[in-house]
């Protein structure tokens, strides 16, 4: 298998994995103003899910890391588990943190509870490992006579048509009448109110459907890694997924699909081919610094994004004319 053909193909699993966490974040802040610093715990709960329900029992093979709900389910139900997780802690984390309360409100307590998250998983051993993380996840598509390499596309395959049809579901959610519903709440909350929209109903419905996405795009990750640990979801990952997002276009999906290939495609993977500089890692430390420019840049520059939001026009139905 060439370099180059493995290479490509993990840049499109991570595009597919990328673009699941983009539509989730888009549609939580880009139409409903939920503002998810705390993105991460989301998928990394659906990663540990879809990883403790493949390893099978602690115990036996698995007797050298410890963790939770042991179980060997078939493909692809440690998916379904993983969208379940990140879904169920969702309406956990919302129950509380959902109702009316402003918004930079949300945000600094969805961040907060992310940084609990970390130190409780890290500390609590049992749970999931602890700092070490787990590893050894199987790879879910090993039954196909498939070489490595084709291996390799077939899984990039997969990522990419689910990528697709969680793309198309979520367009037309958002182009509904709840869709039409979560842009009023995000633009003009007191008037939506006085419309008769149930405000803490739709934020929590939002939120619950994002961590959905986020456990699924979690899933799909740790299948193809084999591995998570608590040093793999820390909140400046959270940071590049709103950058791409704000660089591609809140509130436009098609924006949601440039950004995640500008931001942590090509911006970030540029850095590995450019001639070392000062002191060894100096070259991936600038991708940071890279990443909070290139937001900055955007919300002076180019607030809207590339591709800028569209007005959407509710046109009436047609009606008989009764003459």
């Amino acid at each position: 298998m060439s370099a180059w053909s493995f290479y490509i193909s993990t840049l499109v699993v991570y595009f597919g994995v990328d673009l699941l966490s983009g539509i989730s974040l888009n549609l939580q802040y880009g139409y409903a103003g939920v503002i998810n610093f705390g993105y991460i715990i989301f998928q990394a709960v659906g990663a540990y899910a879809a990883a403790v329900v493949t390893l099978g029992p602690s115990g036996g093979a698995a007797s050298f890391q410890q963790y939770v709900f042991g179980a060997n389910l078939p493909f692809p139900l440690p998916l379904l588990v993983a969208a379940a997780a990140g879904a169920v802690l969702a309406a956990v984390v919302g129950a509380f943190s959902m109702r009316r309360m402003r918004r930079d409100y949300q945000a600094a307590v969805l961040l907060i509870v992310s940084l609990i998250a970390i130190q409780v998983v890290e500390a609590d051993v049992p749970l999931f490992n602890g700092s070490n993380g787990l590893t050894g996840v199987p790879r879910p598509l090993l039954w196909l006579p498939l070489s490595l390499q084709g291996y390799q596309w077939a899984y990039a395959a997969w990522v990419l048509a689910l990528g697709g049809a969680v793309y198309l579901l979520v367009r037309w959610l958002s182009h509904s009448p709840w869709g039409r519903a979560l842009r009023a709440m995000r633009d003009q909350e007191d008037a939506a109110t006085a419309l008769g929209l149930n405000i803490t109903a739709m934020r929590m419905q939002v939120f619950i459907i994002g961590g959905a996405i986020a456990g699924l795009s979690g899933g799909l990750l740790v299948e193809y890694i084999g591995a998570w640990s608590p040093d793999a979801w820390g909140y400046a990952e959270t940071f590049v997924i709103f950058t791409a997002i704000f660089v591609g276009g809140v509130g436009n999906y098609r924006g949601v699909l440039l950004g995640v290939l500008l931001v942590p495609i090509i911006f970030l993977e540029l850095p590995r081919f450019l001639p070392q500089i000062g002191y060894p890692g100096l070259t991936d430390s600038l991708e940071w610094i890279v990443i909070g420019l290139l937001w900055m840049l955007c919300l002076l520059l180019r607030p809207r994004g590339l591709l800028p939001e569209r007005r959407f026009l509710a046109r009436p139905e047609p009606t008989r004319d009764s003459a």
